[in-house]
């Protein structure tokens, strides 16, 4: 959703807050016929106007189905601390009325010890369904999973089916209507076709002469961006979660889709940030909590930035005696974190696109190495020219040893720069051998560790050139 379209939903939410307010302590019993127009997520940015206290009210004050619905549209730390504040009688019925899988991130969201209250008070069916899904872990594809799916016996004509699929569709919603499953008598996907298809068979015809035997499953405990990668890679609209066996458990929808490549995203880019992934939305997450997730990090790399002190110290006397080497210093270690910010970023994204794979890394090795030199000798060629027209203008007297210096520059450059680019296209592939999120080599961290090393590379390279001269 755009931010201008988010931002007129807002503005729609602000209008309307008043008068549910007026509602609220006048006519709560009209709240459902004042609001029936209303999206249910324009309703839940309404709830996050009103006093906390008044939510629940609200919520009651509407049909069960559709304050459900509004519950599935609300911010996660809301509808939490509205359902806590229920009777675990109210927050069943109200839960009962949304989808199996918001539900059960609902309650994995709440204080355990109330969420198993309210998981006691559901019907059977739903608690059965619930406990269920909240078995598998949250990021995998059976946390992300609804069981309202329609799945037929792949012997079934497309008559039976169809009889089927309109009893499925009148007892209540369904999340995935588009597509039909078909199942043997385990349970055991062997089909999948789309409600299109079933309506266009020929009468007569058996589900398992029309539907498609080619088709694409993902098991439960796979990762969630393994699920978002075969949505986008077979532009699926739904993705059919199995078990080992093959027996049909769940559908992933690609709205879950959509939500789980924004966190990814956002989980990635936060990384690259320098600091810890967020667990909660920014305006949402307390200070301390932002504190801590940033603290970490800062604190690694300020231990890095001494390691570039102590660099400096063990090169006091040759910058003492050329103090022209420390105006080159910033261009230096820049350049080279640069580069390697550069190369640690095109490598995390070409991984999470699934474009390279850990044993590609001497391919991207040796593109970064060619690349690295020639980013080098393109900079290291405008350093060069950069003191010899210093020199030239008069901006600056280097005396004879302009050339020197000049090369000093050149050399380092194309030497930092190369490092540069070739750790920062490593160490994702480092990490990620380590099993650790190759997003962790954030650009903070690669421009702290090139800084250090950039400085070795400066200043061995001055001994070489300007010994028995400037040093």
């Amino acid at each position: 959703m755009s931010p201008d379209k988010r931002e007129k939903e807002r503005s729609v939410a602000a209008l309307v807050a008043p008068d549910i307010l007026d509602l609220l302590e006048s006519e709560p019993a009209s709240i459902a016929a004042e609001t029936e127009e209303l999206h249910p997520a324009d309703l839940a940015d309404v709830a996050e106007l009103l006093p906390r206290e008044l939510v629940p009210k609200m919520l009651m004050a509407l049909p069960r189905e559709r304050a459900a619905s509004v519950l599935e549209y609300m911010q996660d730390e809301l509808r939490s601390e509205v359902l806590e504040a229920m009777d675990p009688e109210q927050a069943a019925a109200l839960l009962s009325g949304m989808t199996p899988d918001e539900r059960a991130d609902a309650l994995d969201e709440m204080d355990a010890e109330t969420a198993d209250e309210i998981l006691e008070e559901l019907p059977d069916r739903e608690r059965a369904e619930t406990e269920r899904l909240l078995q598998y872990e949250p990021d995998t594809a059976g946390g992300l999973m609804t069981t309202e799916f329609v799945a037929v016996p792949d012997s079934q004509t497309v008559e039976d089916a169809l009889a089927a699929v309109r009893t499925i569709a009148r007892a209540g919603r369904r999340e995935a209507m588009g597509t039909v499953y078909a199942v043997n008598r385990e349970g055991v996907i062997t089909g999948v076709l789309s409600l299109r298809e079933l309506l266009a068979a020929p009468e007569g015809t058996l589900i398992n002469e029309v539907a498609w035997s080619e088709f694409v499953t993902v098991q439960a405990t796979a990762d969630r961006e393994e699920v978002a990668q075969l949505t986008q890679n077979y532009a699926l609209g739904a993705v059919p979660v199995v078990d080992a066996d093959m027996k049909l458990l769940g559908v992933v929808t690609v709205d879950d889709v959509i939500d789980v490549i924004q966190e990814e995203q956002t989980e990635d880019v936060q990384k690259m940030g320098g600091l810890e992934a967020l667990e909660e939305p920014y305006l949402q997450s307390g200070l301390l909590e932002l504190l801590k997730k940033r603290a970490g990090w800062l604190m690694i790399l300020f231990v890095g930035e001494m390691l570039t002190a102590t660099a400096m110290a063990y090169y006091e006397a040759e910058i003492a005696s050329a103090v022209v080497l420390a105006l080159f210093v910033p261009l230096i270690i820049s350049s080279g974190g640069n580069s390697g910010s550069q190369a640690t970023s095109l490598i995390i994204r070409a991984m999470a696109l699934r474009e390279v794979s850990l044993a590609d890394w001497w391919r991207v090795a040796a593109r970064e190495v060619v690349a690295g030199v020639s980013l080098g000798v393109i900079l290291g060629t405008l350093g060069v020219a950069r003191v010899l027209f210093a020199q030239q203008l008069g901006l600056y007297d280097y005396g004879e040893n302009a050339g020197r210096i000049a090369a000093t520059v050149g050399i380092s450059l194309v030497g930092v720069v190369t490092f540069g680019t070739l750790t920062g296209s490593m160490l994702p592939f480092a990490l990620r051998r380590m099993g650790f999120d190759p997003a962790s080599a954030s650009a903070p961290f690669v421009a702290t560790l090139v800084d250090v090393t950039g400085l070795v590379i400066y200043f061995s390279v001055a001994l070489a050139l300007l010994r028995g001269t400037l040093l």
